[in-house]
């Protein structure tokens, strides 16, 4: 996939949370912003004070509870690392953990993250279990997974740099993603020139108008509240629908 953005803009995007940007990518995009693009399970953030991650998808997948996978490929390890040093960053790595919903080991820890870190990669989603998470903090790799747990098992990448599946959500190398304690947002390789200047200015809207409203309404006489509020419900979706032809969020 093309990459479209600078590091400029990437830096940009990184500034805001993960539902401001996709307040953006809604108006915008062609796809089903109510269903396409984000995570359908419940995923955790276990670096919610590094704030949100972005960068473009790496895959592997992995399962734990199979010991055959590194007796079929010896040199599994080496190639994966080559691949991954091979994909200019920044890198989010993207796991799909084969015996999900079981933990049976965790790909991530103190290593591995020291590891791809050095290769370039900001961080990870995994559908399966990380370790160490303290070390992996400060190894400045942020991680959002379904869980934790204690050993690795046989954790090993089985295959790569193919299409993954995880918490509900297809992901493919090369995507655009956009991560925070809140989930992630897969973003469509036509959407990416656009994302940065929407989310500014649905957020800029936002202030201008309802959360301007309700703020300098508190306290004052509830008809009146409302009579403003809606006012300046009105005035978002027009200044949404005169930016990208859509009526906004509300």
């Amino acid at each position: 996939m093309q990459r479209k953005l600078t590091h400029a803009d990437l830096l940009g995007l990184k500034r805001w949370n993960t539902p401001t940007i996709y307040n953006g990518w809604e108006q915008i995009t062609h796809h089903n912003s109510a269903r396409d693009g984000f995570n359908l399970e419940s995923v955790n953030d276990y670096m919610p004070e590094m704030g949100p991650m972005v960068g473009y998808a790496v895959t592997v997948v992995i399962e734990p509870s199979n010991p055959e996978h590194p007796q079929a490929n010896p040199n599994g390890w080496a190639e994966y690392r080559a691949y991954m040093a091979s994909v200019p960053g920044p890198k989010i790595v993207v796991v799909q953990d084969l015996d999900k919903p079981t933990m049976y080991g965790a790909f991530w820890g103190e290593v591995n993250s020291n590891i791809h870190k050095a290769l370039g990669c900001v961080g990870t989603i995994t559908d399966g279990a990380i370790r160490d998470t303290d070390e992996m903090n400060n190894a400045g790799f942020k991680a959002l997974a379904r869980g934790r747990c204690v050993g690795h098992a046989n954790s090993f990448p089985v295959r790569w740099n193919c299409q993954v599946n995880v918490f509900g959500r297809e992901i493919l190398p090369g995507q655009l993603i956009h991560a925070d304690k809140h989930g992630f947002l897969v973003i469509p390789e036509e959407d990416q020139e656009r994302l940065l200047e929407a989310a500014r200015f649905m957020d800029e809207n936002e202030c201008k108008t309802i959360i301007q409203s309700a703020r300098s309404s508190w306290g004052n006489n509830p008809d009146v509240v409302l009579a403003d509020f809606n006012e300046a419900v009105k005035t978002f979706g027009e200044v949404a629908r005169a930016k990208f032809g859509k009526k906004g969020e509300w």
